[in-house]
């Protein structure tokens, strides 16, 4: 994985701010792994995806991540840190998962895990029921009664529980929850952890820090943006030093 510099974040940041979300994360991944086409970055799965998120966040602000939630019952301000190797819980993988195959009751069940491109097409469902047939359409690959073949939009409910099941654990990063605990009342609650918003957020305060800078030391020396940023920190700091202190 490549280490951005500070001018591809400040370019994926300027792209990302007009994008959906799920066009996002593919944008963050890219200034990682430029060599990537989007169609190569958009077929991974969402744990892959996430996985690679991950560790671009502890190579550019450390391996921990430094959260804090609202507690639903008593409003109070909830501060904690989580480890990014507990979350990525094992080696880094680029590899797109293969099928999956299971058999439940007489039904065989083939099917593979959801992408980017899939998520995609989920933008313009406005309705949780539409949602679900066209990622069973996408992702529901093959299914079998006996000898006989079946459409994915026939699956029982049940079916399609085992399914959600068969995906959670072995695409555990594509849904990572956090248990909480308020240290104020002691209610305690799941929190859905979004690594695309989390990289994002961090992120687009970096990239508005460095423009600030590029405004101050182009404003007193006139120097070109990429020149500024092709500083080392510390010769850039010093200069800023310079321009604060007259």
């Amino acid at each position: 994985m490549h280490l951005p510099t500070a001018a591809e974040l400040i370019g994926a940041w300027e792209r990302g701010a007009a994008q959906h979300r799920v066009d996002l994360g593919l944008t963050l991944l890219s200034a990682a792994d430029p060599e990537k086409t989007f169609d190569q970055l958009q077929s991974l799965t969402i744990a892959e995806r996430d996985r690679l998120l991950l560790a671009l966040h502890a190579r550019l602000f450390g391996p921990a991540l430094a959260c804090y939630a609202e507690c639903p019952q008593c409003q109070a301000r909830l501060e904690f840190t989580v480890k990014v190797q507990e979350l990525i819980g094992g080696a880094v993988t680029t590899k797109k998962a293969p099928a999956y195959e299971l058999d439940w009751e007489d039904w065989h069940l083939r099917f593979r895990a959801p992408d980017s491109e899939d998520l995609a097409a989920l933008t313009g469902c406005e309705e949780l029921a539409l949602a679900r047939r066209v990622l069973l359409e996408r992702c529901v690959l093959e299914v079998t009664r006996g000898d006989q073949p079946v459409s994915a939009i026939e699956l029982p409910a049940e079916a399609v529980d085992v399914i959600s099941s068969a995906l959670a654990e072995s695409e555990s990063q594509a849904d990572i929850s956090l248990a909480l605990e308020c240290v104020s009342c002691a209610h305690r609650w799941p929190l859905v952890f979004d690594i695309v918003s989390f990289l994002w957020a961090e992120i687009s305060v970096v990239a508005k820090r460095r423009l600030a800078e590029v405004h101050t030391l182009a404003w007193a020396y006139g120097w070109r943006e990429a020149d500024i940023l092709a500083m080392s920190p510390a010769r850039r700091q010093f200069y800023l030093d310079r321009v604060a202190n007259g």
